[in-house]
């Protein structure tokens, strides 16, 4: 692996909220597909916020046109304080970029087979500790990422251009159902031996570097499916986007780097760690791309900057 040297690491800016210790207006926005035994979940999501004091949410469901972008546009209206984010990663994903650049706080209720932010932030596993976390007031500031031709979309894990992508389109929703994130496994063991694609990367204002590559992975954080740890020094709070560039022509490349990455080696093999503000993909065919999870529109150029500290996240208080 090849890496820019890293900042100092530092502990993350946890910050009480006076607004989240009073009790305020809420808003869950839910998706009834990712949620098992929505009724029961509701009275639970309910009498932890009586027990804080806090008022009933407001409910808001998402539809199969609208992933929840506008249910917390409806949610910010009415005046929520703290927006719940319950259905898994597509569901964070629409709520943060529509929060992000706001003061109304992001808090994630656990659900579905990712939660990828939840993960990487430590937050809670439980409904009723995530609603805790909500009212107890922490809070965090974090980094979004932008990909220039998604407008209005923000991502708060990753992005990505190549095999991950298509990885998550040949995984099977039965089968994510029944065993979760190894699903993904599944999918990309059927995935090793394609052919690698020619891209150019340019990190910031810098030349356009030609890589023969499986998948480049633009990343606020450092945690894939199943918290394997990609990218150690990543921070969603430090103003850099990190950019994983893998490169296995082989099954024996593939093996030699998900091995050095399970035993958290720095130096693995068939992987560059480049750190930036933005950065430019152009790839010589058209290839799947995703956000934080959710398949976006195939494309030859994926162009992500990051957007510093503009998201609130709920996380447990200091």
């Amino acid at each position: 692996m090849t890496t820019e040297p890293a900042a100092g690491a530092t502990a993350p800016a946890v910050t009480p909220s006076a607004s989240a210790v009073t009790p305020a207006a809420s808003a869950v926005v839910v998706n009834p597909t990712k949620v098992v035994d929505l009724d029961a979940r509701r009275a639970e999501v309910g009498a932890a916020l009586a027990a804080a004091g806090w008022p009933e949410p407001r409910w808001l469901t998402t539809t199969a046109q609208d992933p929840g972008c506008g249910m917390t546009r409806e949610a910010i209206e009415s005046g929520a304080a703290v927006v719940f984010a319950f259905g898994g990663d597509g569901t964070v994903m629409a709520c943060a970029s529509v929060l992000a650049g706001t003061d109304v706080a992001l808090a994630v209720l656990p659900s579905g087979t990712g939660n990828l932010l939840a993960t990487n932030l430590g937050l809670p596993t439980s409904i009723v500790d995530g609603v805790a976390s909500a009212t107890a007031g922490g809070r965090r500031r974090i980094d979004v990422g932008v990909v220039a031709d998604v407008p209005g979309s923000c991502f708060t894990v990753m992005a990505g251009m190549g095999f991950d992508a298509d990885m998550i389109i040949g995984t099977s929703a039965s089968l994510k159902r029944r065993i979760g994130w190894p699903a993904y496994a599944v999918a990309a063991a059927r995935r090793l031996r394609d052919r690698p694609t020619r891209v150019r990367v340019r990190i910031d204002d810098g030349p356009f570097v030609r890589y023969r590559m499986r998948t480049v992975l633009v990343a606020n954080v450092g945690r894939l499916q199943g918290g394997i740890p990609l990218l150690a020094d990543a921070e969603p709070d430090d103003g850099r986007l990190d950019v994983a560039i893998l490169t296995p022509h082989t099954i024996g490349h593939w093996l030699s780097l998900a091995w050095a990455v399970l035993r958290r080696r720095r130096d693995v093999p068939r992987m560059t760690v480049r750190r930036a503000r933005r950065v430019e993909v152009l790839a010589d065919r058209e290839q799947p791309r995703e956000l934080d999870g959710d398949v976006i529109a195939p494309g030859r150029r994926l162009t992500v900057t990051i957007r510093p500290s503009a998201l609130t996240v709920c996380v447990p208080a200091v």
